[in-house]
């Protein structure tokens, strides 16, 4: 089993550096390949309301453990709240919902998917999280797409600062001053579209790092991530591939790989900028 260290949270709970991402993974599809990376070694599955594969997430966990080969303490289940169930009481249902479409007793973490600054409920949705979470419903809690300034106001009106800040992370889009932003404040940054949608799969840098480490270009970009002090998750639909992607402990990226990265950094997206989603 191959392993890519741990992070904890402030509040003592730890994740995985590295977690199997479910974006676009059909519901039909979500149980087997969620049972294959469990048995390749993930034990962070990252899904959401708004992917539609949370019953098949929640039926590989429960056969996982069925099977004896997984405890329920050693899988970290994170589930996002979507756009349409921002406010405190709309919130509490949708937490509820998920759980029921997991079909767990409680949740590892859960994030609100997009502040939505149109809607400006977030500091709302945000104390029903608080409130989940002092109740034990959920193990942490935290942000997805977060820019500075939603953050500045969550925290200047909230009690709990959010664990977790996933955002688009990847050699194209470096997000520094964020990174920076989240890391003094004690959340960490976790990268969705690690490998920019496949977009850096090709790169001439990344592939050239790649040939002189003798490794695939996914793995030298999760090597670049993990380097970079944060977390990821990442998706991968073959077998090959999901495994692949977890070997990425025993090789370095030296300072001329890391330079040669860091001039990638072209504030390209290959998502929606978070104050545009509403």
């Amino acid at each position: 089993m191959h392993r890519s260290g741990k992070l904890s949270i402030s509040n003592g709970v730890v994740l995985d550096r590295l977690g199997y991402g479910l974006y676009k993974v059909p519901a039909d599809d979500a149980h087997g390949l969620c049972t294959l990376a469990l048995e390749a070694g993930y034990r962070l599955l990252d899904t959401a309301a708004m992917y539609g594969n949370e019953e098949g997430v929640g039926r590989a966990v429960r056969d996982a453990m069925s099977a004896g080969y997984v405890d329920r303490s050693d899988v970290f289940v994170t589930s996002k709240l979507w756009n349409d169930s921002h406010g405190y009481r709309a919130t509490r249902a949708a937490f509820e919902d998920s759980l029921g479409r997991l079909g767990l007793d409680y949740l590892d973490l859960y994030l609100i998917h997009w502040p939505c600054p149109g809607k400006d409920l977030y500091v709302d949705t945000w104390r029903a999280l608080e409130e989940l979470y002092s109740e034990g419903k959920v193990r942490a809690i935290g942000v997805s797409n977060f820019q500075r300034h939603h953050l500045e106001k969550l925290l200047s009106h909230t009690e709990v600062v959010p664990a977790v800040n996933q955002i688009e992370l990847h050699p194209l889009l470096q997000q520094e001053s964020l990174r920076k932003f989240n890391a003094e404040h004690g959340i960490i940054t976790q990268a969705w579209s690690p490998l920019g949608r496949g977009k850096l799969l090709t790169n001439p840098t990344i592939t050239h790092i790649a040939a002189k480490h003798s490794r695939s270009p996914a793995q030298v970009i999760l090597r670049w991530h993990l380097h970079s002090g944060g977390a990821a998750v990442v998706k991968a639909s073959s077998q090959q591939r999901i495994g692949e992607n977890l070997r990425v402990d025993d090789f370095s990226l030296d300072s001329v790989d890391l330079a040669a990265i860091a001039e990638l950094d072209s504030d390209t997206r290959v998502g929606s900028h978070p104050d545009l989603v509403n």
